[in-house]
């Protein structure tokens, strides 16, 4: 229960009226509005949050189409092919989870900046078809090499060759490892607040939680009704997509996530 206390908080704020949101202790407000909903609906700066929202889906769903293909590709070279260097440049990919994503800030900026990237989405999304998430493609590695090699040389038999393979046998067999990539990707993607402060500029690109920020303005009011209204908008998407794929999540952490 005390677990829950701050989402039951968050879910009876959104129903508080904005004044008494601060100092409040309560769960439930003892005369609930939906006039933080109605404001939140309308948006900010002129935007929308259907808007909002449409920018977070297309993020969400390009770095999920983007990581999970570019990291198959990458497990399936690491985990079935042999060539000079595999062993060398897996452990390099794997170091790169040592090093922490803010090293990286600054150059990665300079980079898109002088190339004239700010304010887009490319800055967000190139790395996800480059095959950069290095712990998704240690986890499919992980799948990839405890599906037997008979499979491959049975194909190899019949005239196949690695891209036949890695459609038709490995892919296939990889479904709950991949299932697993896209819902971690959708969800730290969703929920990404870092990314788009630092490149996005226009409010008419903003995801939700850049939206979110927008409604906390030090210089004058803060609507902090509306902020939490859509914080629970915004977690509605992400709880229906984890309680659809929940088994898929399961299944893939334990039989590729423990496994080497």
């Amino acid at each position: 229960m005390v677990l829950l206390y701050p989402v039951a908080w968050t879910f009876g704020a959104s129903f508080t009226p904005s004044n008494d949101i601060v100092g409040n202790v309560a769960v439930f407000p003892a005369e609930p509005t939906g006039a933080n909903y109605a404001r939140a609906v309308e948006g900010i700066a002129g935007v929308s949050v259907w808007t909002f929202f449409r920018n977070s889906l297309v993020l969400a769903g390009l770095a999920v189409v983007g990581t999970v293909v570019s990291s198959a590709m990458a497990a399936y070279a690491f985990g079935r092919l042999r060539f000079r260097g595999r062993g060398v440049m897996f452990a390099m990919m794997i170091g790169t989870l040592l090093l922490p994503f803010h090293v990286m800030i600054i150059p990665q900026y300079v980079i898109f900046q002088r190339t004239g990237l700010i304010d887009t989405y490319v800055p967000l999304l190139i790395g996800r078809f480059l095959a950069t998430e290095a712990f998704f493609v240690f986890l499919i590695v992980q799948f990839v090499r405890t599906l037997p090699r008979e499979l491959d040389e049975a194909a190899e038999l019949d005239g196949c060759g690695h891209l036949r393979i890695f459609w038709h046998v490995v892919l296939p067999l990889a479904r709950p490892a991949l299932i697993t990539v896209s819902i971690f990707t959708f969800i730290w993607t969703w929920n990404d607040f870092l990314g788009p402060l630092l490149y996005l500029s226009s409010p008419e690109s903003y995801p939700l939680p850049i939206a979110l920020r927008a409604f906390i303005d030090q210089t004058t009011a803060s609507d902090y009704g509306a902020m939490i209204a859509m914080s629970m908008l915004a977690l509605v998407p992400v709880l229906l997509f984890f309680l659809a794929f929940q088994r898929y999540l399961v299944d893939g952490v334990a039989t590729s996530g423990v496994k080497g």
